[in-house]
């Protein structure tokens, strides 16, 4: 599946210089620029789709958007799983209403078209009224994506038949989803719904806020942080020990702690939890990744996944339009959690980033004002300031990706904005740069690292 754009392809590198720090405002409102990301960000990336534990048997199904496409996302008899559009090829009517749910068969509403979970046509309501000749079936099915992959639970796909594999655009980031997917055997699994929520607001700032905003949190959040910690404020930043970590886009944020956010998750039993299970962390993913776990800390995914690996909240970005996306926040944890602790966490996540958390609501209000105001005749055309830490990128012996010191920082807001860069401009992944040059190979299992890696 190619997907083609004919029409404008304005010069992207005057909305930004990342060197000297700026951004121009228009990106967050205009409604040309907001297409072109549909068709060059969205229409070629490899999107979260999934968790596979949503859709752990034959016939399980859910609904999603990769972009602005509906998308339905089936189990099939063989285990595999497929995603495919969710428009009927006869008028284009969406197929499956529903949100999640077990079928053999998906049939449109409009004129009982059916297709099996592969989304093949199966019939249709009257099927006699079709002559020989009238109809392929073969070519009339749902139409799938160009393809699916699967990282240690999480289901991502792509409309993009020249995307690179799944683990080359992960990269060396696996290194630090590990963290989350794989610091215990057995694995991750969602628990409970899926939240919605929508806030009229531009999807990036959801998303640069996850990958590298820790800055905001002593303000804005002091007081949800002393309403979740006995009146304390926001745990302080060890400036000399925390980083930003960059690569092709995806960030993490992070402290060497191990309990910060974990505190602010309020909920003491899931912080004995992770202290009785942490020497065998360290066992599995090394020292350093065991120090990282719990930390102050966030992260995202390019494009629009992002995650609080100590508190367990993820979420995704779904664009609708220049100015408003949709929130959806799942409660992720290890399969091997006791059932009792799983309900700690997910009482935790509900009171800090639900839709009435003490941090959720603060993040919100923000995000809305910083779209509306941005888009003033006169003020869009004012610069925003993106220096912060510009000068503080080191070389380390252990952390991959691009790494500054200091946690406080717009290091990962700048990587993110790189890779948005790169890919509005670029018509082709192979002449994208690596940002930077991939440290870990062709290593397919973190735990595997030798040498420095390994510490």
């Amino acid at each position: 599946m190619r997907i083609e754009r004919i029409g404008r392809e304005p010069d992207y590198s005057r909305y930004m210089d990342l060197k000297e720090g700026w951004l121009d405002r228009r990106i967050f409102s205009d409604a040309d620029i907001y297409e072109e990301e549909l068709y060059r960000i969205f229409a070629r990336s490899w999107l979260f789709v999934a968790h596979e534990s949503q859709i752990p048997s034959s016939g399980d199904f859910l609904t999603t958007h990769m972009g602005e496409d509906a998308v339905i996302v089936a189990r099939q008899p063989d285990g595999s799983i497929r995603v495919m559009l969710n428009s009927c090829p006869h008028r284009g009517n969406k197929v499956c209403f529903a949100d999640a749910g077990n079928t053999r068969r998906f049939v449109c509403n409009y004129h009982g078209w059916a297709f099996d979970t592969a989304g093949d046509l199966k019939g249709m309501h009257e099927e006699y009224c079709y002559d020989a000749g009238d109809i392929d079936f073969k070519n009339h099915g749902l139409k799938n994506v160009a393809k699916v992959g699967n990282y240690k639970g999480l289901v991502f796909a792509t409309f993009n038949s020249d995307a690179p594999s799944l683990e080359a655009w992960l990269g060396d980031f696996r290194w630090y989803l590990d963290m989350i997917l794989d610091n215990e055997e057995g694995g991750t699994e969602f628990i409970g719904g899926c939240i919605k929520s929508v806030i009229s607001a531009n999807w990036k700032f959801g998303v640069e806020n996850f990958i590298g905003d820790a800055y905001h949190a002593g303000w804005t959040h002091d007081s949800g942080a002393r309403s979740m910690n006995n009146g304390q404020p926001f745990p302080p930043i060890d400036m000399q020990n925390s980083y930003h970590a960059s690569m092709n886009g995806h960030g993490w944020e992070f402290g060497t702690e191990g309990v910060g956010d974990l505190v602010l998750l309020g909920r003491p039993k899931v912080m004995d939890y992770y202290n009785k299970i942490r020497p065998k962390m360290a066992e599995r993913l090394g020292e350093m990744r065991s120090k990282i776990f719990g930390s102050v800390a966030s992260a995202s995914i390019f494009p629009n996944v992002s995650f609080l690996p100590g508190i367990s909240t993820f979420r995704q970005w779904q664009p609708k339009g220049p100015m408003q996306f949709e929130l959806k926040t799942w409660v992720i944890v290890n399969k091997a959690m006791p059932d009792d602790i799983k309900e700690e966490v997910t009482k935790g996540v509900m009171q800090t980033f639900g839709p009435g958390g003490t941090f959720e609501m603060d993040d919100g209000e923000n995000w809305e004002n910083c779209t509306t105001v941005n888009r003033g005749v006169v003020t869009r055309h004012e610069r925003l300031h993106y220096r912060c830490g510009i000068g503080r990128e080191i070389e380390h012996d252990t952390l991959p990706g691009i790494v500054y010191r200091g946690q406080y920082n717009d290091a990962n807001q700048r990587g993110f904005y790189q890779r948005w860069l790169d890919m509005m401009t670029h018509d082709e992944f192979g002449k994208m740069p690596a940002r930077p040059e991939p440290r870990l190979g062709n290593v397919a299992e973190t735990r595997d690292l030798p040498g420095l890696f390994a510490l």
